[in-house]
């Protein structure tokens, strides 16, 4: 059951327990020797603040290289889906990381936080496109404050599900799909509740290619986002490209792509059980409750979460193209390790 419809733009409507959800598609262009964009290419944008697409792509908070330099998080989770271009991860827990082409990282701020999220350009003889899924997860009021924590899922252990005789693809990044079961999430996350049947898909489907989604159980809610393609149908009903559908209730769902598209259909599908608790944001806190918001800023102001161990807020990990994962204790893990 359809509950509400609403077409996608760049930050797309979620329904609790996640908070919002963000599709990057930036066509940034050849990078510089400090893997940044060319400075003939920034003039006429709101540096700091360059949010509006230019050119094909946004410089977000970044000033040279694109992104998000230092910044606070307090009592919810970012999940951060990558599938072209790298990401540099930096944080106050001296934790540290590069990933990109189909990895997420899985932040738990929990306390507090602080790190930046930059988008380097690491190639200096071709265009460096990016395509980034962020998604905001609430945390439940026992866990907020729980100590922080990151966990990195390499494309290559993230299980993919080939179905409908290889004319469907099912790219499980959190959650349940049949006997098939994603990696495991932090400790303190909703997800980790045996009872909140959260789930993060990321589905393809080709021209005469169907897939039947999950029955979900009573209270679950479910939020499909058709972000490329050009026909698809729900339960026999046409749904326009570049739109959102929030599902609500035990339900299954059949997805099916006509045999006449030209193209093939690409779907994201969050769903999670409420965690049902009150909700209270100021920016990048989320508490329960205004005096926990305003407790986050004081707490921010005395002890900056720890702090900033590197010596540049939009902290980038030099032109090496390998990904890697540097936890707080300092072991390095990368794809071939795990």
């Amino acid at each position: 059951m359809i509950k509400k419809s609403f077409a996608l733009d760049f930050q797309w409507a979620t329904q609790e327990p996640f908070l919002f959800c963000v599709h990057h598609l930036d066509h940034y262009p050849v990078g510089n020797k400090e893997f940044a964009v060319p400075e003939s290419l920034l003039k006429g944008r709101d540096m700091g603040q360059d949010f509006q697409l230019k050119d094909g792509f946004r410089m977000y908070h970044g000033e040279s290289v694109p992104g998000f330099p230092v910044h606070p998080h307090r009592g919810f989770e970012t999940i951060t889906i990558v599938r072209q271009g790298f990401v540099d991860h930096a944080d106050s827990l001296g934790a540290a990381g590069r990933y990109g082409a189909g990895d997420v990282q899985w932040m738990t701020a929990g306390a507090g936080v602080q790190h930046s999220e930059m988008f380097p350009l690491l190639h200096q003889d071709k265009e460096n496109p990016v395509e980034i899924f962020q998604i905001w997860l609430n945390l439940p009021r026992k866990n907020k404050m729980a100590e922080a924590h990151f966990k990195m899922f390499w494309r290559e252990d993230i299980p993919k599900l080939s179905l409908d005789s290889g004319r469907a693809e099912v790219t499980l990044i959190a959650g349940v799909w049949g006997e098939s079961r994603g990696l495991p999430p932090p400790p303190q996350s909703w997800a980790s509740e045996a009872n909140g049947d959260l789930g993060v898909f990321l589905i393809r489907i080709s021209p005469g290619g169907a897939i039947e989604l999950p029955m979900t159980s009573n209270g679950v809610e479910r939020s499909l986002y058709f972000f490329s393609g050009d026909e698809l149908s729900l339960n026999g009903q046409a749904l326009p490209p570049k739109s959102g559908h929030q599902m609500g209730g035990a339900s299954s769902a059949k997805i099916s792509v006509p045999a006449t598209s030209k193209q093939s259909v690409e779907l994201l599908v969050l769903q999670a059980k409420p965690i049902g608790e009150s909700l209270a944001q100021h920016g990048p806190f989320v508490m329960n409750t205004r005096d926990e918001i305003m407790q986050a800023f004081q707490d921010y102001q005395r002890t900056q979460f720890g702090g900033w161990p590197w010596p540049r807020h939009d902290m980038v990990h030099g032109p090496n193209l390998e990904r890697f994962a540097k936890l707080p204790d300092g072991t390095v893990l990368r794809p071939k390790t795990l």
